[in-house]
């Protein structure tokens, strides 16, 4: 395998009024939190959403790590549907002195492209602000901050910065180049 250049980088709000939301997609799209930790789930939402962008990180998490994760006071984990059917999510992970990550954001492939990624990025931009409201032992929000890099969604970047995230770091590192995994083993050619 050869090493591939990978940019990562880091955008943040810093005010609640720095988000600009999307439009609401036409349709039947509505977006839910999954307040039942669901280690299941979850792993679902991230290999599908993630599979054919690299996202490899947390494959090999056992069930109680997955678990660890998912109940830890103030993870959320807010679905969008459209028509029923899980098209993507967002999960927001508290930080300390009021910070909260958006610490994973997509669409499952077949939803791309429908306008359901901006609102949804929107809708969970605007719960991590509120993220205290909900979880009276969190402290305010007063940053929201995400990371996306060179191997994400062609329109990842762009989406950020049109719901107001700006950039404050850039990184470039070398890593070793790996088959998009899919969401499971045969899903994408060789």
């Amino acid at each position: 395998m050869t090493n591939i250049p990978v940019t990562t980088w880091s955008l943040e709000q810093t005010a609640r009024a720095d988000l600009l939301p999307a439009a609401t997609p036409e349709g039947d799209v509505r977006i839910v939190r999954a307040e039942v930790p669901s280690p299941e789930f979850s792993r679902f939402l991230y290999a599908s959403v993630g599979g054919d962008i690299h996202w490899i990180d947390r494959l090999g998490w056992t069930y109680a790590r997955w678990r660890e994760q998912l109940e830890r006071p103030g993870t959320e984990t807010w679905v969008a549907y459209d028509r029923g059917t899980p098209a993507g999510y967002v999960e927001l992970d508290p930080q300390d002195d009021g910070v909260v990550e958006i610490a994973y954001f997509g669409l499952i492939p077949a939803f791309r492209g429908r306008r359901i990624g901006g609102h949804l990025l929107s809708y969970g931009t605007a719960r991590a602000w509120d993220l205290a409201e909900r979880w009276p032992e969190r402290t305010p929000t007063k940053r929201v901050w995400v990371h996306t890099c060179s191997l994400d969604g062609e329109h990842a970047m762009a989406n950020y910065r049109r719901r107001g995230f700006t950039l404050f770091d850039t990184e470039v590192e070398e890593q070793r180049e790996v088959p998009a995994p899919g969401p499971w083993a045969g899903a994408y050619p060789v």
